[in-house]
């Protein structure tokens, strides 16, 4: 990232600076404060506002009780999965999908959270700046994923280089290796430019 990554001054805004206090609070070292999203007072009649922001390093939701204290939502951009938003007449919700997993993870369970009734300009800022993240580390996860089965293959493209325990015929061999090639490219691990010269280079072994 490069515009958005730039650092911007965050001013609290009157009647959040415990908020802002506490968010500045979980920054570490090193880690810049891009952008900040509040929630309408619309919708929050009956607790206190809810306040999203970007970092140069993660997602940071925090939310307070009417009796004190604060709730925090803690996403880094490695573990983001996916993020959208959705405009209402009076305000936006920020949808945020995460990992579980450790970094690089592809598959397992998620965890969801939510965000209404945000400033709509804010809220815009900061899911750009997620999307960005999103499609970043989406491509680093399905490198890593195709990295890792091609490992566990012997190597795409020299299936046929490997030692099996019983030599199968040579037409079984090529329908097994076109499945895997097909399944890699379903599952959206290789192009549509790999998978037609892998099929054609099987076929003209043949």
């Amino acid at each position: 990232m490069s515009t958005q990554d730039s650092q911007q001054t965050v001013v609290p805004e009157k009647g959040l600076e415990k908020a802002f206090g506490y968010l500045a609070s979980m920054l570490v070292p090193g880690e810049t404060l891009l952008k900040v999203g509040i929630q309408r007072r619309l919708f929050a009649l009956t607790h206190r506002r809810t306040m999203v922001s970007a970092t140069s390093g993660r997602f940071i939701g925090t939310s307070r009780g009417l009796l004190g204290g604060f709730t925090p939502v803690d996403v880094r951009w490695q573990d983001l999965k996916n993020a959208h938003i959705k405009a209402g007449i009076f305000g936006s919700t920020l949808y945020i999908i995460a990992l579980e997993q450790p970094d690089l993870a592809t598959q397992g369970r998620v965890m969801r959270f939510q965000f209404s009734g945000l400033r709509k300009d804010e809220a815009q800022e900061i899911y750009k700046i997620a999307q960005t993240h999103e499609q970043a580390w989406r491509e680093k996860r399905r490198q890593r994923e195709l990295e890792e089965l091609r490992a566990k293959s012997g190597g795409f493209g020299n299936f046929a280089n490997s030692t099996p325990v019983t030599e199968p015929s040579p037409e079984a061999s090529a329908v097994e290796r076109l499945k895997k090639a097909k399944k890699l490219y379903e599952e959206g691990l290789i192009s549509d430019s790999e998978y037609e010269t892998t099929k054609a280079r099987i076929v003209s072994e043949l």
